[in-house]
């Protein structure tokens, strides 16, 4: 499962930052976007947009499948469920706040630093259906990673014999490394992020906080990078023109 969904993302962005350290251009001056968009054409853009969404999400309908046992369904296995609300917004709100503002120091430490590569997380000038297909990629990739890295990964090293501290630290370490073509600072970022996803999933035994907390980190990333890149252009705006812009693997 990993080989065909985030481990796959893994190999090609390690692979992805080897390249741009062996590159002539510095790391830092270098940069990559999220979200980008897929046609010239705003129809097609849309389709291939909530196309890609779908396909995404499709492969966390089969991880959900492949959870499913003789005793419970995969929604309660993982706690992935609508049984505690208040409790699970409340919760995932609160790991955003303590995720997502050292997160951002993170980021902008590295922009100084010359070791993270610029992120364009969105246009600079969006029109009018860029912030619905923000918001659906920012669920997607709350589900995607939260279920696979989490939910599934966690059962299945279970199941290996892993004790709880290999699962969360072998967790963090592969969501940093499908991270690596952003640069040296997210890779610890994101470690870190894994890090207390898993202990949090380890203490509460559901995944519906940390796909609440994820979800509104990349929400806010998402719709409120063209503010950030206004009012700090030297961290967030987008590199000058003819540095190498290519495509992220993960997001």
């Amino acid at each position: 499962m990993l080989a065909c969904t985030l481990g796959q993302s893994a190999v090609y962005s390690v692979l992805q930052l080897v390249r741009r350290l062996l590159a002539p251009v510095p790391l830092g001056a270098q940069q990559t976007q999220l979200n980008p968009t897929q046609s010239p054409e705003p129809v097609w853009d849309i389709v291939y947009q909530l196309l890609d969404i779908a396909f995404s999400l499709a492969l966390v309908g089969l991880v959900l499948y492949l959870l499913w046992d003789a005793t419970s369904g995969p929604f309660r296995r993982i706690g992935l469920d609508l049984t505690r609300p208040l409790r699970d917004l409340g919760a995932g709100a609160a790991i955003a706040l303590i995720i997502g503002i050292p997160g951002l120091g993170l980021y902008a430490l590295g922009r100084v630093l010359g070791i993270t590569v610029q992120v364009a997380a969105s246009p600079l000038d969006p029109d009018w259906w860029t912030i619905p297909l923000l918001v659906l990629s920012a669920v997607r990739a709350g589900l995607q990673e939260e279920v696979i890295m989490i939910g599934y990964l966690f059962a299945r090293l279970r199941q290996a014999g892993w004790n709880g501290w290999t699962i969360i630290l072998a967790s963090a370490m592969l969501r940093g490394a499908y991270h690596a073509y952003q640069g040296i600072g997210p890779i610890v970022g994101n470690f870190v992020m894994g890090v207390v996803f898993g202990w949090c999933y380890r203490r509460w035994g559901r995944v519906m906080p940390l796909v609440v907390a994820h979800t509104i980190l990349d929400v806010v990333s998402f719709v409120g990078y063209p503010l950030a890149a206004a009012w700090w252009p030297g961290v967030f705006a987008p590199a000058p023109a003819g540095t190498p812009t290519p495509s992220p693997t993960a997001s």
